[in-house]
């Protein structure tokens, strides 16, 4: 009963990289013992939203439903694009999805009914496994005259989606910069590919992208001549006084075009949640599979590459771990 993925070139391009997977193979639930014959899992579907085509969590998600799609015999799996972290976690609450991938200070807000969740909390959220610290990206055009987070003052500048996490995101850090947000910007509510496309054209100043690196985005942007700004102490020190997911982050030079010198910027770990209600067996063989195949997995897309089952359970903003993954970590000596 396998749903067919509709995928743009791109992710194509993704799957191929998945192909040595091969052939379904068998179940990954242990044998039984003699004594006990073998019973069949119900089918299990996992609708897996990510974000936007144009970032990397789109081809994360769609190389991760791949895997468990192709590896694990009951589960038929998909990706879909969204709006990102805080559409992924409602839908997720609401049952119209079973698995994704947010931010860990968004995923904290919707367990705890804060911030964007208010009144929304969903209680039943839990974790599969810490994956890569995400960064934030400040992009700015040669001639805006931003070279700060301050700077921003002023300027017309792409903050996502209304109401996104990305949004969220340009809100904390201009407020730790002294600014009154969104008041003190001319704000553009836009997604990743079009704020590229108005960063290339000059008719936006600067653009906030909260990605991995290298985002497709900020490639198309710094290939026009943009540049990416640094996020300095001060404003990550502000940051983690009232928000204790954040960290700092370099972005390497030569990451992308023309950036010739290495950028500081500030990061917070990105989660693979599931509801609560997804059954202890496919959660741990969900997990399982996973991390039996990162290796597979870090060849396809570079955000997962080199990621350990040790890393996983650590800076989560002490989210609760799923009974059937925390069942995997303990078998392997991680809990």
């Amino acid at each position: 009963m396998k749903k067919a993925l509709s995928l743009t070139l791109a992710l194509v391009l993704t799957l191929g990289a998945l192909s040595a997977c091969g052939e379904k193979k068998a179940d990954t639930t242990p044998a039984p013992s003699a004594a006990e014959p073998a019973k069949e899992h119900d089918p299990v579907v996992i609708n897996f939203p990510t974000a936007g085509e144009s970032g990397a969590l789109y081809a994360v998600g769609a190389a991760i439903t791949n895997l468990w799609d192709t590896e694990i015999s009951y589960v038929s799996a998909s990706s879909q694009a969204s709006k990102g972290g805080i559409e992924n976690l409602n839908l997720t609450s609401e049952g119209e999805a079973q698995v994704s991938i947010a931010i860990s200070s968004n995923c904290y807000q919707c367990l705890n009914g804060t911030d964007s969740f208010e009144g929304y909390a969903y209680e039943d959220l839990k974790v599969i496994g810490g994956l890569y610290f995400n960064p934030n990206q400040m992009v700015a055009t040669a001639n805006s005259g931003i070279d700060s987070v301050a700077s921003v003052k002023g300027k017309h500048f792409a903050v996502a989606a209304a109401g996104s996490s990305v949004e969220g995101e340009c809100m904390n850090h201009f407020t730790a910069a002294g600014l009154n947000y969104p008041d003190d910007i001319q704000a553009e509510y836009i997604a990743f590919s079009d704020a590229a496309d108005m960063l290339q054209n000059g008719t936006i100043d600067g653009a906030w992208i909260m990605s991995g690196a290298p985002a497709a985005a900020v490639t198309q942007a710094c290939t026009a001549g943009c540049k990416l700004v640094n996020i300095g102490d001060d404003i990550i020190s502000a940051l983690q006084k009232d928000y204790p997911w954040y960290a700092p982050c370099t972005i390497p030079a030569g990451t992308y075009p023309n950036q010739t010198e290495d950028v500081q910027t500030s990061a917070i770990k990105m989660v693979m949640f599931c509801r609560g209600d997804l059954d202890e067996q496919t959660v741990y063989d969900l997990t399982k599979c996973f991390w039996e195949n990162i290796d597979k997995l870090g060849q396809a897309q570079k955000n997962l590459d080199g990621l350990t089952p040790e890393d996983a359970v650590v800076d989560i903003a002490d989210l609760p771990i799923h009974a059937g993954a925390e069942k995997y970590y303990k078998e392997i000596g991680v809990l």
